[in-house]
């Protein structure tokens, strides 16, 4: 019997098994022949891409036609404030300034600061609103082109978005989304709207520019309901189905391939974290793939591929000879699994100590990244 688990773009729970869920969701991995081509295009290939941390897509093939045809597309991803940015959600953004970079492009970056308030009991909108402006600075901080990129927030920008989302809505039924996000009718009558709000920045800029331009959302896997309800009802009102590319889970530090929680800070690092906390977290949480003893360590080896400060690793060390290295020396015994964490310890604490400085510089800088 297949074992349990949940993704819903709310909940994410149980050790999720990906192939699976590629049939569910009936998503196409990016296979070797797609990933030659986004290499030819953008010049190389992101760490994220080569590990199959970004693994699955629908219509990219179809957006790197248009690309090349010069129907250059734009970026569209996102953030609902409900608390601290964690590592696990630097990971679709890191990969989205590359594909800015890369390619050229726009980004539209939604702020929808109402969703967390309408799905969660214990949320004010003034809660929203002050994590928001937390969240920002992290995206600033990653370095995203200001001239290139515009923050969306949904209560902010309502003018821009309402009737578009009126739109999306009357071609949305209450059945849809009950069978899109397993909704039941004693759910709140703004969370059954929300979804009609989410997939209006994937055709904005078409309105707003007065022609068609496809559209790229890179996300992570569990956010894929949302696109998949709303690509059908885009098309049908005159604009290009939204294109996507979807990640994998960061795990959190229990481990399991379910991804770590915002509100449960034992299971997650966030980018406000000092050199203290990350150490015990770690040290504390992390779970370990290594063996019972020193002894039985050296004879057997660890495991990475259940060790979470490996995999971790292999989220953000993109060098992949010193990975590789890791790899090995953990695997044959000759790396403990103390110092497994201390290695981890120590790349993260140099990537938040450069993190922490650019957001401090970011608090100047969020006027620029505003509509207008």
């Amino acid at each position: 019997m297949a074992e349990k688990y949940i993704v819903t773009p709310w909940d994410v729970s149980g050790d999720v098994d990906y192939k699976r869920l590629m049939k569910e969701f009936g998503i196409k991995e990016i296979d070797s022949k797609l990933l030659k081509r986004i290499k030819k295009t953008a010049g190389e290939l992101h760490p994220f891409l080569k590990r199959k941390i970004f693994f699955v897509h629908r219509d990219l093939k179809w957006i790197l036609d248009e690309y090349e045809k010069g129907n250059k597309f734009f970026l569209y991803t996102g953030r609902a404030p409900s608390g601290h940015t964690h590592l696990g959600h630097l990971v679709p953004w890191m990969f989205t300034k590359w594909l800015q970079e890369k390619f050229g492009v726009e980004l539209w970056f939604q702020f929808p600061d109402e969703e967390k308030f309408l799905f969660k009991d214990n949320l004010t909108l003034k809660d929203t609103e002050n994590y928001t402006k937390e969240n920002m600075l992290d995206i600033i901080a990653l370095g995203f082109d200001s001239k290139k990129t515009k923050f969306l927030i949904d209560t902010k920008n309502a003018d821009l978005m309402y009737k578009e989302a009126l739109k999306v809505a009357k071609k949305i039924t209450f059945s849809n989304v009950k069978s899109a996000f397993g909704m039941t009718n004693d759910v709140n009558i703004g969370s059954i709207f929300y979804t009609a709000m989410q997939a209006v920045p994937a055709f904005l800029p078409s309105v707003l520019a007065g022609k068609n331009i496809p559209c790229l959302i890179p996300h992570a896997v569990d956010q894929d309901p949302h696109f998949r309800l709303s690509r059908d009802v885009v098309g049908k009102i005159g604009y290009y189905k939204p294109a996507s590319i979807q990640c994998r889970f960061l795990p959190a530090l229990q481990g399991s391939t379910g991804k770590m929680s915002a509100s449960a800070q034992e299971t997650a690092i966030y980018t406000i974290d000092d050199e203290k906390t990350v150490k015990k977290k770690i040290n504390k949480y992390a779970f370990s793939g290594g063996r019972d003893t020193v002894e039985e360590h050296r004879r057997l080896g660890g495991r990475p591929e259940i060790d979470v400060a490996y995999q971790w690793l292999n989220f953000f060390e993109y060098d992949d000879k010193k990975l590789k290295k890791i790899y090995e020396d953990y695997k044959s015994g000759k790396l403990l699994s103390g110092e497994l964490k201390k290695v981890l310890i120590e790349k993260l604490n140099k990537m938040l100590k450069k993190h922490q400085a650019a957001r401090e510089k970011a608090k100047s800088k969020i006027d620029k990244f505003l509509i207008k």
